[in-house]
């Protein structure tokens, strides 16, 4: 008994740390060829794209933030992030964390590495931390690499927000980077489905698959007129609701449920992953997968969560149906167009007007008030009305919205011409972007009011 005892105390002495396993598989993914080309692309690509598209005289304008890329280079990171996060950042997560624990499978070691490390527990944690670590080096450089290409190709200007105001470059800047911080959580919630995926069904190529996958799914599903409710309980919305930080008031509500879901998320799939992985048979050489263990383990947890997930928000936020209604639109719209007839004030030297001065207001309405007047859709029709100082008459202007199911929303200028109706306007100083020919705008999801 005491000779057992010993050599159970020598096994584990000998067994590897966590840090030593930590850098070796870290030293394992990034002498990977994919990874380094992975790496390069992210530090190098997004810098080029935003001096590229500096130069150019047409501009990503249905993209948000994509028609204020001439005006300021705090526009590049957050073109670069709506793109990440529909394509790119589900695609590094799979890239990283959908083959850590397959390419064992593929390359037949796992006896080796079990041997050499002693704790199948020490080898899921080196291997989860090392993939956790390229992971936020991708992201950074998809960050800075953008946000260096924009500043040093356009410059430190203001940057307009989604709701019209100016935000100070210094409070843009603190922003873009709260943006890029936010969408971690979705991107750590793929990655820990991608080591789900990779877990549980051993050498198959789906492992690999699956977090594009879910993050296409969550995509469509925030295209579909789902309840705010359900839209809320998907982490894919934290991709999107960063959206909130560039309006004043900040809509934090969104942002923090989106995130906070999202980790819930990356929680739930990283247990499932471990569980499924201590409990795995190493004996077996032609393993190749859990099989009916992973449906059941891999399905059924995120389904019942995804219905948990539902029934809280329901609960705790007072919203229902689309989010998306009349008064919200037209307090949207009308608080955008007094913050960006100011802006075009100041470009053409006419005399200053404060918001409070121009009572600016909308009345929107839906397919000619021909259907429930609330919704996404590209049949809104807005009048805003404005009053100047001294002048008698209110100024009124049409504009057609296009709003998608997620409250963002596009305002397109109907005229007058001499207020919307042309891209450019003359100023002293050359031709500058009529402020308000068309804009972004953002309904919030949520009553709040």
């Amino acid at each position: 008994m005491t000779a057992t005892v010993a050599a159970d105390k020598v096994v584990r002495a000998r067994r590897v740390p966590v840090s030593r396993g930590y850098r070796f598989e870290l030293v394992k993914l990034v002498s990977q060829w994919r990874i380094r080309l992975l790496v390069l692309a992210c530090w190098i690509a997004p810098a080029l794209f935003a001096a590229g598209v500096s130069q150019q005289s047409t501009l990503p304008s249905d993209t948000l933030f994509g028609r204020w890329m001439h005006a300021t280079g705090w526009a590049g990171p957050l073109v670069m992030l709506g793109f990440a996060g529909t394509y790119a950042l589900p695609l590094l997560a799979s890239v990283v964390a959908g083959d850590v624990f397959a390419a064992e499978d593929r390359l037949g070691t796992w006896r080796h590495l079990l041997v050499a490390v002693r704790s199948p527990r020490r080898i899921f944690v080196a291997k989860s931390l090392a993939s956790l670590t390229v992971i936020l080096l991708l992201v950074a450089g998809l960050a800075v690499s953008s946000a260096v290409g924009g500043l040093v190709s356009v410059g430190n200007q203001p940057l307009v927000g989604l709701d019209g105001h100016l935000l100070a470059p210094s409070d843009a800047a603190v922003r873009v980077l709260l943006a890029w911080v936010a969408a971690l959580a979705p991107t750590l919630a793929l990655a820990a489905i991608g080591l789900l995926g990779s877990v549980a069904l051993g050498r198959s190529p789906m492992g690999l698959l699956l977090p594009p996958l879910v993050a296409l799914a969550m995509s469509v599903a925030q295209m579909l007129p789902l309840p705010v409710a359900v839209r809320l309980a998907l982490p894919g919305y934290a991709f999107i609701a960063w959206n909130g930080l560039f309006t004043d008031p900040t809509q934090l509500g969104p942002l923090l449920i989106g995130i906070t879901v999202s980790l819930v998320w990356a929680l739930l799939a990283t247990a499932l992953a471990y569980l499924l992985f201590l409990r795995r048979d190493f004996t077996n050489l032609a393993y190749d997968g859990s099989g009916r263990r992973a449906i059941t383990v891999g399905l059924l947890p995120p389904a019942a969560l995804t219905a948990l997930t539902v029934a809280v928000v329901a609960v705790a936020t007072p919203s229902t149906g689309s989010g998306i209604k009349q008064d919200k639109v037209q307090r949207s719209v009308a608080t955008a167009f007094a913050h960006l007839y100011r802006m075009q004030t100041e470009q053409l030297h006419r005399p200053a007007v404060t918001e409070a001065q121009l009572r600016a207001s909308a009345a929107c309405t839906k397919s000619d008030g021909q259907a429930a007047q609330e919704g996404a859709g590209n049949d809104w029709r807005c009048v805003v009305t404005w009053h100047l100082p001294g002048v008698p008459v209110a100024g009124t202007a049409i504009y057609q919205l296009d709003i998608t199911s997620d409250g963002r929303f596009v305002a397109d200028g109907d005229g007058p011409k001499e207020v919307n109706g042309y891209f450019l306007v003359r100023t002293s100083t050359g031709d500058a972007p009529n402020p308000l020919w068309q804009f972004d705008g953002n309904v919030e999801l949520l009553d709040t009011h």
